[in-house]
């Protein structure tokens, strides 16, 4: 199937931007998705400054933030700007690194359902069926193991295809493509195919979407040979790794959280590519390590704020490359604070946690005063009802608990 789309570099250059006629106005994300619950709000940047407000009924917020997530009105940004840069959303930063990427490779393709003149179901391919054309922005039918199949079969041929999981739940029914071709083909064909192939999507536990729409992947996919794995967090380091993802000659799977569609950074303006297999350091301190990606960096955030308040100096790192860990990052810092604390939204068991906690334990064993924490998500299917929702995912004050404890 990939001989269908093998032309599409080719193609590109006899598309003219305005062949398409299409509808000039697309559906926004659904209200409902975005939404704050009755009763609460909350404000997350993207560097964890944090407000949050109650109406009279009740305390249950002192105990439990819920949607801890970015909210398109950020009160920070109107102190920012005047300072250089451009001002994006989270799933703006992913179109505009997927967009230069596409401008500078025309081999770069798109395939997924809904990302040509719909746009995506999280607008993140939003504008790209009208400039390059439906070859290289592939609506395809509701066939995820087919289209996964197409577009590693795309990459063997020499294009760098960038398939589009509506939901990450979905792409369980790749999981055959993923694992046994898409892993696996460089090195069962003796180097002759490289798999240079994004695969990206939302995820995460949202608000109230059920458990099939919750899912965590992450440790699905982080024993399968010859996969990255990443994850991103910010405006910023979503761009950077969509870029870097892009231009791997890997199979990168990037990883996006559902409810951090619409944090707003301000990001520069020329052009940058991260390193895959870096961490980065949120915040420098002494007393502990937190370790942590994605959308738990905010509730670690905002918990941090609470320990530096009890006299505590906690690190923070995001991860971000959740397979191949950055264990000089990770390593400089366990030697500097001596414990460690991994917080994720991931399963217990079998998470990312786990097998960060195992290599910890093998590298810098002699270097820790404490055992390891980890605080997961709990172990059953993520429940429809908001508070039993949240009572399933870590909570800021649980961190602040474990961090007490580790101290003492």
């Amino acid at each position: 199937m990939a001989a269908i789309i093998q032309g599409i570099g080719a193609a590109t250059a006899l598309t003219s931007p305005n062949s398409l006629d299409i509808k000039k106005s697309f559906l926004s994300i659904s209200p409902r998705s975005l939404s704050v619950r009755k009763g609460s709000s909350f404000v997350v940047s993207s560097d964890g400054r944090l407000s949050y407000g109650l109406n009279g009924r009740g305390g249950r917020a002192e105990h439990f933030i819920t949607n801890a997530v970015a909210a398109k009105e950020d009160t920070a940004a109107a102190s920012t700007s005047s300072k250089p840069g451009h001002e994006l959303l989270l799933f703006e930063a992913l179109r505009e690194g997927l967009e230069e990427e596409m401008d500078r490779d025309p081999t770069v393709c798109v395939m997924g359902e809904d990302v040509g003149h719909y746009g995506g179901s999280y607008k993140v391919t939003k504008g790209l069926a009208p400039k390059y054309g439906d070859l290289r922005v592939l609506d395809t039918p509701i066939a995820e193991n087919s289209f996964t199949g197409m577009g590693i079969g795309a990459a063997m041929t020499g294009l760098r295809p960038v398939v589009e999981g509506m939901n990450m739940g979905f792409l369980l029914l790749a999981f055959n493509q993923i694992s046994n071709n898409c892993g696996m083909l460089h090195y069962t064909s003796g180097g002759q195919f490289k798999i240079p192939i994004v695969i990206r999507g939302p995820g995460g536990v949202g608000r109230q979407l059920g458990a099939e729409h919750s899912q965590r992947l992450e440790s699905y996919f982080q024993s399968i040979p010859g996969i990255q794995m990443v994850a991103c967090s910010t405006p910023y380091n979503a761009k950077g790794l969509m870029k870097a993802a892009i231009r791997s000659d890997n199979p990168v799977i990037l990883f996006e959280h559902v409810l951090l569609y619409n944090l707003k950074e301000r990001i520069q303006d020329e052009e940058y590519v991260l390193n895959l297999e870096e961490a980065e350091m949120v915040r420098p301190g002494e007393h502990v390590t937190i370790l942590t990606y994605s959308r738990m960096r905010y509730h670690v955030m905002q918990a941090a704020k609470t320990l530096v308040n009890k006299g505590y100096d906690p690190e923070v790192i995001d991860i971000r490359s959740l397979k191949p860990f950055d264990l000089y990052t990770i390593g400089k810092s366990v030697k500097k604070t001596h414990r460690v604390l991994i917080v994720e939204e991931c399963m217990r068991t079998g998470g990312i946690g786990a097998s960060l906690t195992a290599a910890i334990t093998e590298n810098f064993h002699d270097y820790l005063d404490a055992p390891i924490v980890c605080l997961s998500s709990q172990d059953v299917p993520t429940p429809y009802a908001g508070t039993l929702e949240n009572w399933t995912v870590v909570q800021p004050p649980q961190i602040v608990t474990a961090v007490e404890q580790l101290c003492q």
